[in-house]
């Protein structure tokens, strides 16, 4: 794909995608083309790593302008989605087709843009241990997929029509849903162009005094669940349950700092201990070890309007077997549904494996 059909594939979109009479917001459009490389962060996907995977990320994008007052604070972001087509280059790996949500956060002056997408991606060559068994990156066809980029940015060139090039970075996971999960992830340049479906009207940014907020230390229940499957490939995917409880301190619009507690109840333990009990009894595993483990926590909850994305680093405390080493981290999204209760999607992994995507509700008192 070439950067004329790029234009023409915006110009169409522009006309499906057109702005209502009388709608006060604005959108706008971007395509870009990108072509990388995948990092070898694993050895085992190095027999992947052949060819340089190259394909078109193609947005819609909608402007704030401070009508809410977490809008200014973030100078204003855009919110919008995207949809990623990749093409590996390569027959054991296939391709990728994604869809996201993201924030555009801009600096210098708004000539930089800082965008962070979240979504899913349907893989086209996942493992089969009889006709893909070399594909160890993907055990899934459905995976977890995140994206950055960060690009120089020029809007309304001529006549609504603007530029942006810069590096992205793509991430392709399962989260241990289903062994293997090697993941990949892409280092690409991309260039492309934007659309402003108002050819470039000006709107004036709302301004207002800054707000300062100010709470007690607020107590978090939560309860996360989910299913994963340990590296031993067909060893069976497993419910697990985590009761997290936590207090929070509130330092500003921004920004609150965490401290609590987890407990595991995570199956796929179970049957990793009977399968090494049996498999590898050199290692001294029994088969009725304890499967539960117990962490405390140090985090961190970046408020975004109603969401909010948190950060957290662990050590386990009780930690009768040995999985991945005694740290870990989680991070994902929080959305508030009103000031009390929330709903999250986080990952927890140590370092660089993951083991979970968790599902969860709680309270924040």
């Amino acid at each position: 794909m070439n950067f004329k059909l790029l234009f023409a594939i915006l110009i169409i979109a522009a006309n499906c995608f057109g702005q209502e009479p009388g709608e006060s917001k604005k959108y706008t459009l971007d395509a870009n083309q990108f072509y990388g490389s995948i990092i070898l962060h694993n050895p085992d996907i190095s027999h992947l790593i052949t060819e340089h995977p190259a394909g078109v990320i193609l947005s819609y994008n909608r402007k704030t302008y401070g009508l809410e007052s977490w809008e200014e604070a973030y100078n204003y972001p855009d919110l919008g989605y995207s949809f990623i087509y990749q093409n590996s280059n390569n027959s054991t790996l296939g391709d990728n087709y994604g869809l996201y949500a993201h924030y555009n956060f801009y600096l210098f002056r708004r000539n930089m843009q800082l965008r962070i997408g979240q979504g899913i991606s349907y893989a086209t060559n996942p493992y089969d241990k009889v006709i893909n068994f070399r594909n160890n990156a993907y055990g899934s066809d459905i995976l977890s997929s995140t994206y950055l980029m960060f690009n120089f940015h020029k809007e309304n060139i001529v006549k609504g029509l603007g530029f942006k090039a810069g590096v992205s970075i793509i991430h392709y996971s399962n989260a241990n849903f289903r062994a293997p999960n090697t993941s990949t992830n892409t280092l690409a340049l991309n260039a492309g162009f934007v659309y402003d479906l108002d050819g470039g009207k000006e709107i004036e940014y709302i301004h207002r005094e800054k707000e300062k907020i100010t709470e007690p230390v607020r107590y978090n229940l939560a309860l996360r669940t989910g299913l994963n499957e340990s590296d031993v490939i067909d060893s069976g995917q497993y419910g697990f349950v985590v009761l997290s409880a936590y207090a929070d301190k509130r330092l500003s619009r921004k920004s609150a700092l965490q401290l609590g507690t987890d407990v595991y109840f995570s199956s796929f333990l179970k049957e990793l201990i009977r399968y090494q009990s049996i498999a590898f009894p050199e290692n001294g595993v029994n088969a009725d070890d304890d499967y539960k483990r117990v962490g405390v926590f140090a985090g961190h909850e970046l408020f975004i309007n109603k969401m909010s994305v948190i950060s957290q680093f662990g050590y386990y405390v009780y930690y009768p077997f040995d999985f991945e080493g005694r740290t870990y981290l989680r991070m994902g999204l929080k959305r508030y549904f009103g000031d009390k209760i929330f709903g999250a999607v986080t990952l927890k992994s140590h370092g660089a494996k993951a083991e979970a995507v968790e599902f969860g509700i709680g309270i924040r008192l």
